[in-house]
């Protein structure tokens, strides 16, 4: 199952104690303090993995804990510090405060590391309290506590263009002849019940990343169908195609479209300002032609471009592929 939001417990581990000792040796009368201090806490480490792809992996996983560090021993050694504890998670990870809420940190970028708890820091031997009038001391710190937190750890995929459209509006078709995803497609509504990511390879070595979000209805951004669990998703994409069957079982494709762009708007009103292409889809079940021209007409007065599309015959596929070539960035960094 897809897993997109996730709640652990991390806790750092405590500084060690610091040592009380005094240095005997035969020859060396006084020998003073010689007690060393307590190592400290290891820390526990949010990674971004680019091998991950979802946060599944973390379900069975409440709690994720460092070590402790240990005391510190005589003879000034200090003692070893506590091993640090890294939880793995996809790119495109919003770690948040469950108490405070506060946002503490967005990994996309592959091995960013994110301190989400430090460690407690191990306490002082009796040899630093040594002074002119204290020469044997018979003190030691303990160590510092390390910190303890709950977080919500919520996933956002990244993705150059995300499709957009209706239960059945041929999304995951579309992507599948694409990228070559192997999404389920069936003849009922909400057959995709997680979104999919697929590689589209452009020309001159290029790639684009497309997702496929599970289909919206109305009143998904107040939580109703799917909508409300995957609109998240489309935050990170640099476009959105805006998918249209021109051959509904009801209602008018004018209307649909308008029904999506509402969604988007109520939900986040930056989404349709950033690049939008409507897709008229099905076309190989020769829609009347009025149907695609109010279609076009459409997304015209929008500002947003326009193309009509058979995953069938293929027709269109090659003007949708040069807009998305359009969004992609020529100089992404490999590693992201």
């Amino acid at each position: 199952m897809f897993r997109d939001l996730v709640r652990i417990r991390v806790q750092a581990g405590d500084g060690g104690r610091g040592c009380i000792a005094f240095r005997r040796e035969k020859y060396v009368p006084l020998g003073g303090p010689s007690g060393g201090d307590g190592g400290d806490g290891g820390t526990v480490y949010v990674v971004c993995g680019r091998s991950y792809a979802q946060l599944g992996h973390l379900r069975e996983r409440q709690l994720f804990k460092a070590k402790n560090g240990s005391q510190g021993l005589g003879s000034n050694k200090h003692g070893k510090r506590g091993s640090d504890c890294e939880v793995f998670v996809a790119p495109g990870t919003v770690v948040r405060d469950l108490e405070t809420g506060e946002e503490l940190g967005d990994l996309w970028r592959h091995e960013e590391r994110l301190v989400v708890a430090a460690g407690g820091l191990g306490g002082r031997g009796n040899v630093r309290f040594k002074s002119s009038t204290n020469r044997a001391p018979r003190r030691a710190d303990p160590g510092r506590p390390g910190e303890r937190r709950e977080l919500e750890l919520e996933l956002k995929l990244i993705a150059d263009v995300g499709l957009v459209g209706r239960p059945n509006a041929g999304k995951t078709t579309l992507l599948g002849c694409l990228t070559g995803s192997k999404g389920k497609v069936a003849a009922y509504p909400f057959t995709t019940l997680e979104p999919n990511l697929g590689i589209l390879r452009l020309p001159g070595y290029r790639r684009s990343v497309l997702a496929d979000v599970p289909g919206l209805i109305e009143g998904a951004h107040r939580g109703e169908g799917l909508g409300l669990n995957f609109l998240r998703h489309i935050e990170r994409t640099g476009a959105l195609a805006v998918l249209v069957d021109t051959m509904p079982p009801e209602g008018d494709v004018v209307q649909h479209y308008e029904t999506l762009c509402s969604e988007l708007h109520h939900y986040n009103e930056a989404l349709l300002e950033r690049p939008r292409m409507v897709v008229a889809t099905k076309t190989d079940l020769s829609p009347p032609p009025e149907v695609i021209e109010a279609l076009r007409a459409a997304a015209e007065g929008d500002g947003a471009a326009f193309c009509a599309v058979s995953s069938v015959s293929g027709e269109g596929l090659d003007e949708f592929i040069d807009w998305v070539g359009e969004q992609t960035p020529a100089d992404r960094d490999e590693e992201s």
